[in-house]
């Protein structure tokens, strides 16, 4: 085990390994309550009509399930320490803009998820991926990173009931004075303090303890006894299977954007998280990543598989980080983290606690995080900046991350073109340039 994972030449040893894949997993863990309260629409009170929820346990499931071999993946084939799961960003997109927005439902939405996999896998075996990546300017990647921030921290503040509805202004500050919304706040206050402090699983923390206080203050129900809190794993019977059932309603214009979307971002975060947690590592070499096409495969793999089981796409993880920076070097830290994925598959009654107001603050908190690629941006060059601005703005404000992508690549090359700089344009963006201008006139 210690040759196969290269110990000795990394300058690693178990004890080392099994802190960093524990360290990681608790950086992350909120995932597994998160991302069945937003794919289960648990913010929304009244659907409309014709849109149903996902059962939530089932996501929970599918969530560890896919986390789980997605890192196993990660670790035995690539070697690295890095641990996926469900993306956030992807999830909202998933629920708030296809499911709820767009009326289209869930197992459509899963079969989209599927397909998008599919390609990913594709892209990387055949060695397309560098072209495809190559063709969108660097600054727009940021500023979908960025724009996808905000739109997280916005659904974390409308959920928490700080942001509210306002029919003359559109948007108003909620009531301060409401129990649910003081909940709220103060666990965004933990999360801050714990994170400003240094502890890398300063979100999980963050959640548990206003959890705990929303019970003690009568606000969240408490589970009852150890039944409450140690339980059978919940069944896939719901959401297992479903992406292959309705694999036929995916042929529109509609489901060809939302798949572009999910393949897209999915594959620029997790190049993005690739590059930054082995550079951490020290493991770049020669300004190359070695194995690179063998993470992507894991990572695609990981979406094919929770596409399945009943999640939206599973991704590379930043939080990675948290276990690189105890000492993490080796594939072997994704293993660890995958055990603990696994074990925590019999922790689903704790979903009875997990509410609107316990998973805002850690929305609104990776929406901080992701916005700080905003900083990257070159807001100097006027041609860059509309198309990097309004793509960030649109993101929160039609409530859609397609739609800020389309608006971005639309204005994009008519920016470019008018500055004299046709010849940095990739015929790639041209394409993008037609199908998304489609996608605005079908969305109208």
């Amino acid at each position: 085990m210690k040759k196969y994972f290269n110990f000795e030449e990394l300058g690693t040893n178990y004890r080392t390994e099994f802190l960093a894949g524990l360290t990681t997993f608790l950086a992350m863990a909120y995932i597994l309550f998160v991302n069945p309260a937003t794919l289960a629409l648990v913010s929304v009170e009244e659907l409309p009509e014709g849109v149903t929820r996902i059962d939530q346990g089932a996501v929970f499931t599918a969530t560890a399930l896919a986390a789980a071999v997605g890192s196993l993946f990660m670790g035995v084939i690539a070697k690295y320490p890095i641990v996926l799961a469900p993306g956030m960003g992807l999830n909202a997109f998933f629920a708030y803009t296809v499911v709820l927005g767009y009326g289209i439902p869930w197992e459509t939405a899963l079969a989209g998820v599927l397909v998008s996999g599919i390609i990913f896998i594709i892209l990387t075996l055949t060695g397309l991926r560098e072209l495809i990546i190559n063709a969108i300017p660097g600054n727009l990647k940021l500023a979908v990173g960025a724009g996808i921030g905000l739109y997280i921290a916005f659904i974390g503040l409308q959920s928490a009931g700080i942001v509210v509805g306002n029919p003359d202004t559109l948007l108003a500050l909620g009531d301060m004075t409401s129990p649910t919304v003081l909940l709220a706040l103060f666990g965004l206050v933990v999360s801050v303090v714990l994170l400003t402090m240094g502890l890398k699983a300063g979100i999980f923390y963050g959640m548990i303890i206003t959890a705990v206080a929303g019970m003690l203050v009568g606000l969240i129900e408490p589970p009852a006894g150890i039944g409450g809190i140690v339980g059978e794993v919940p069944s896939l019977a719901p959401t297992f299977g479903q992406a292959f059932a309705h694999f036929g309603e995916i042929f529109t214009i509609e489901m060809l954007v939302v798949i572009l979307t999910f393949l897209f971002v999915d594959f620029f975060d997790t190049a993005g998280t690739l590059v930054a947690v082995a550079t951490q590592a020290g493991l770049v070499k020669n300004n190359k990543l070695p194995r690179a096409g063998k993470a992507l495969f894991a990572d695609s793999t990981a979406t094919v598989v929770g596409a399945v089981a009943g999640t939206s796409t599973t991704t590379s993880y930043i939080e990675s980080t948290a276990g690189v920076g105890v000492g993490g070097r080796s594939g072997f830290t994704a293993v660890v983290a995958a055990g603990f994925f696994l074990l925590a598959l019999f922790f689903s009654p704790l979903l009875s606690v997990v509410t609107a107001q316990v998973t805002a603050p850690a929305l609104i908190i990776v929406g901080v995080m992701m916005c700080s690629a905003l900083k990257n941006i070159e807001w100097d060059q006027f041609e860059i900046a509309v198309p990097a601005f309004l793509t960030i703005l649109a993101m929160p404000l039609t409530y859609s991350i397609a739609t800020g992508i389309a608006i971005g690549f639309i204005f994009y090359p008519i920016t470019m073109l008018v500055k004299g700089r046709a010849k940095e344009i990739h015929p790639i963006m041209y394409g993008l340039f037609v199908i998304f201008v489609l996608y605005i006139m079908f969305l109208s």
